[in-house]
């Protein structure tokens, strides 16, 4: 297997990426540069919380938390100004999360992620991957969930010093598993790196920002939203749950889409790491994580309920948008994908 650097190195730091509209336009030359005026909040407000401008700002903006940007200096992540555009774009997105999303409580909420549709129909990309997906949309879609995977679990360890006891216990296991168990190879940012690897993709963290539409920024910024402040801990809680429940089953769709289309033992392994780990994760997750959280700070209910749903809302946008250029036989990326080596796999 061809040599994968490390995810996040700071050599493979992402440059930043072309602005998507007047918010963007303003912040990419200041993060660069320090010249020019941030956008105000009312400018930041103005725009589509849903949209491209407003998700890529907000993606730039809690990327100074992660990895940051190459030519950004570090120093930025605690910015006032900047925390105070972030705090006006989030204020915009959660408002329009909390008019989008249905209120229910979390067991009924749980208990939906349990109901999947039947087929291929709607907006459950793994089954479509599953049943017809072709190898260049198994690229695109690794790709664009790159967002996320080349960081994985990382949003969800900032809620740990947050919960105490039997929650605390159960996030903290199902972390060291995602982490690799104390097995720097086994870390499952490393495992999709070695995933896109089989793929012919780009290993480098951040590396298709430029592919991305926004609703893949929305559903990488909404754990990043949630994981950030502490006040919003119960919908994090909720998150993770909602990211451990599906797992399992549609990872075991994507194993299967892998195999079919001869994309490599990388490829499948790690969706094949999922599928059991996730299983027992999911059962950890709704004893423990949520038990103890809600035995704790009962009043966080309607809080977790939230993170679930607006975690479904914000996947089947994904899934809509995917599907809606794959079934024309549209690739799904902003921008066209260049492969690191040329795999005869067509």
């Amino acid at each position: 297997m061809t040599a994968v650097p490390e995810p996040g190195a700071p050599a493979q730091g992402p440059e930043l990426p072309p602005p998507r509209g007047p918010v963007s336009a303003a912040l990419v030359p200041w993060l660069r540069t320090g010249a020019g005026a941030l956008p105000t909040g009312e400018q930041a407000k103005r725009a589509n919380p849903y949209g491209e401008d407003a998700q890529l700002a907000l993606y730039l903006l809690y990327e100074l938390h992660y990895q940051g940007f190459r030519t950004v200096d570090d120093s930025l992540e605690w910015d006032p100004a900047l925390l105070s555009l972030r705090r006006s774009l989030e204020e915009s997105f959660l408002r329009a999360l909390r008019a989008d999303v249905r209120a229910s409580g979390p067991e009924e909420a749980m208990e939906s992620l349990l109901t999947e549709p039947a087929g291929d129909s709607g907006s459950s990309v793994s089954r479509y991957l599953q049943r017809r997906g072709r190898l260049w949309q198994l690229r695109e879609y690794a790709a664009l969930r790159s967002l996320y995977h080349l960081k994985e679990a990382d949003p969800h360890a900032w809620v740990i010093p947050r919960l105490r006891g039997r929650a605390k216990a159960g996030m903290v296991a199902v972390e060291f598993d995602e982490f690799g168990g104390g097995r720097a190879e086994d870390i499952h940012s490393r495992l999709f790196a070695d995933l896109m690897d089989d793929l012919g993709l780009e290993t480098a963290y951040g590396h298709y920002v430029d592919c991305a539409p926004a609703e893949v920024f929305a559903t990488v910024n909404l754990m990043s939203l949630l994981g950030l402040h502490r006040a919003l801990r119960g919908a994090l809680v909720g998150h993770f749950a909602a990211v451990e429940v599906t797992s399992s089953p549609a990872s075991r769709r994507l194993a299967q889409a892998m195999r079919r289309n001869g994309a490599g033992p990388a490829a499948e392994r790690y969706y094949d790491e999922h599928v059991e780990a996730d299983a027992v994760h999911e059962q950890v997750v709704r004893r423990d994580v949520i038990g103890g959280l809600l035995r704790d700070e009962p009043g966080l209910a309607p809080d977790v309920a939230f993170g679930i749903e607006a975690t479904g809302f914000l996947e089947d946008r994904l899934g809509a948008c995917l599907l809606g250029a794959w079934r024309d036989g549209r690739s799904a990326l902003r921008a066209p994908l260049r492969l690191r080596t040329a795999p005869s796999r067509a």
